[in-house]
């Protein structure tokens, strides 16, 4: 089950609230400066020497979780505590400290997978921090505000995750962040940076020890959790990425069922993979067919949801998974959400130019000859890409999308940027693109709907194996030409070969295609009569004619109709 916990400052706690907390079944589990935790029997609390509150589950480099305070290192501050727990530990947690020079004072530090959700309203000081805003407003301390502001500018960029949300006053704790509270003000600041493991000190330079550091890394990750949790679901596609994440599965101690999900159409149907890792598993797969109703464009959200993050494919496979999940009786859904990331698959040339810039021009030469063999061009338009590439302005951290939008000519910048697109002078291409992608994939959890409380565990975002990949430099990963070639090498005698071998995965597209093409007039009334229209945000004009006009072969603008809907339905669920 999630972890339900809300922490509030003395002055936001008063006697009134204790009784709506019993009645959400939440206890007090301490007091860290001037803010009270509260939070659920079954969310794991660590009482710390210093006074500090841990929630959540934290395991050590070897997957062993910590169930005892003792078995935490000593450190002379609360900010040493803090370096010793991202060094030699990883998990899903909160780590509450007090500050040495205030008795009020104190900090928050989110895992850097951002396993535990945490948003937060402070005001001089005082107001409360959680997981789940519906606990605050159960306690009258919250009431939603769509702060417009923001959605003017996530329309523009909608697949963008920033600490602001789309409510009124109410910032999340980015992974990987720590906030600073004192009696006036409140900051935060990046405790944990991928940036610290692409730098040359950390890269890897041999790819066997490399692979074999991957692998140690996933299965780790993999068994920590499914032994946590006891019952899982692993959402399993037929990818390399989902079927990584079974293949660590085998032995594990836990109930282990795997579920996918086919479509009238064709294109994504990943039985004839996902069959064989369910079989190495020695279960049966789990399959759930997916109705165009499904993916209906307007749908309950939980509430509260800070920002837009949801849309109808999710929406399906959600239903999908709820199902087989209820049916199963597991307690908790595995994913290999985030692997292309992690795995670094990039679609640029930035691998070969990584190799041509750092290690010379015979292995920039091998790099840029597995370009052409990855892309299917010849060694000549890769050579040509790969210089384009060294010789232009790095790629921006974000693209703007201002297809249908009122103000399409406008330039208008991000309200603020991801802290880890602060890129280090010189950082190398292909290291920027995937640390860009890798914090887009903090969206996931937000997008992730699961009904009845169960968690969602992305063990490939976990920070070990982030650490691990991110070692690994760009033009490793497409050796022999293979995409993701080093989670191949990696898991070579553990997958079956026709998943191992293959360089392609089924699409959702043509459902999704066939989504559009079943629902336009109902996407036609839902966008041009709902709130983003009425705030003055999208070009009806331009919409109303794309609705109405045939689509080429392979025009994808039609995706771009789907996110303002996502937008449109948080908006309405909201307002």
């Amino acid at each position: 089950m999630s972890h339900r916990y809300i922490a509030l400052t003395d002055k936001a706690f008063g006697h009134q609230h204790a009784g709506a907390l019993a009645l959400q079944h939440l206890s007090n589990r301490g007091q860290v400066g001037h803010m009270i935790v509260f939070a659920a029997r079954e969310t794991p609390v660590l009482t710390l020497p210093d006074g500090g509150l841990l929630l959540g589950e934290i395991y050590d480099r070897h997957g062993r979780p910590v169930a005892n305070p003792m078995d935490l290192p000593t450190a002379p501050t609360p900010a040493h505590l803090r370096q010793q727990l991202l060094e030699q530990f990883w998990g899903e947690y909160l780590l509450f400290q007090p500050v040495e020079s205030s008795s009020a004072g104190f900090t928050v530090m989110r895992d850097p997978s951002g396993g535990l959700a945490c948003v937060y309203r402070l005001r001089e000081g005082h107001g409360f921090i959680t997981g789940d805003l519906a606990l605050a407003s159960e306690l009258g301390l919250h009431k939603d505000h769509i702060d417009w502001e923001f959605v003017r500018h996530n329309v523009r960029h909608p697949h963008m995750k920033i600490s602001r949300t789309g409510l009124v006053g109410v910032r999340e704790l980015l992974p990987g962040c720590l906030l600073a509270v004192d009696a006036e003000t409140t900051t935060t600041q990046v405790a944990w940076s991928p940036w610290r493991f692409v730098a040359e000190a950390q890269r890897q330079t041999e790819p066997t020890s490399a692979a074999l550091m991957l692998r140690e890394a996933i299965t780790t990750a993999v068994h920590a959790m499914a032994e946590t949790d006891r019952r899982l679901l692993l959402e399993l596609s037929g990818g390399l990425d989902s079927s990584i994440v079974g293949g660590c599965l085998l032995n594990v101690g836990a109930h282990v069922d795997c579920c996918t999900v086919t479509t009238p159409l064709p294109g994504a149907d990943e039985r004839e993979y996902a069959s064989l890792i369910a079989r190495q598993l020695g279960i049966e797969l789990l399959q759930h067919p997916l109705s165009f109703a499904d993916a209906d464009i307007g749908f309950e959200l939980p509430a509260h949801s800070p920002r837009p993050a949801a849309w109808a494919l999710g929406r399906a496979v959600a239903h999908a998974m709820d199902h087989a999940a209820e049916t199963q009786g597991v307690h908790s859904l595995f994913s290999g959400g985030g692997g292309d990331s992690v795995f670094c698959y990039l679609h640029s040339a930035a691998p070969a130019a990584d190799a041509l810039r750092i290690k010379g021009l015979a292995e920039g030469g091998k790099a840029i000859v597995n370009l052409s063999r990855l892309h299917g061009c010849t060694v000549a338009k890769a050579t040509r890409l790969t210089l384009r590439k060294l010789c232009r302005q790095p790629k921006a951290p974000y693209e703007s999308h201002p297809r249908f939008l009122a103000d399409a000519n406008e330039s208008l910048p991000p309200l603020e940027l991801h802290p880890w697109f602060d890129a280090p002078p010189r950082a190398l291409h292909g290291d920027r693109e995937r640390i860009f992608d890798l914090a887009g994939n903090q969206l996931f959890r937000d997008g992730t709907l699961r009904a009845a409380g169960r968690r969602v565990r992305f063990p490939l975002l976990s920070q070990p194996v982030m650490e691990a990949c991110l070692r690994i430099p760009s033009w490793m990963w497409i050796t022999q030409g293979h995409n993701r070639a080093m989670a191949r090498a990696a898991f070579a005698n553990q997958l079956p070969p026709a998943v191992l071998h293959r360089r392609s995965k089924g699409t959702f597209m043509n459902y999704t295609f066939a989504v559009y093409r079943k629902n336009t007039q109902a996407i036609g009334r839902f966008l041009l009569d709902g709130q983003l229209s009425a705030h003055g945000l999208l070009d009806t004009q331009a919409l109303h004619q794309f609705l109405h006009s045939p689509l080429p072969a392979l025009d994808r603008t039609f995706m771009r109709v789907f996110d303002l809907c996502m937008i449109e339905n948080w908006a309405r669920n909201h307002a």
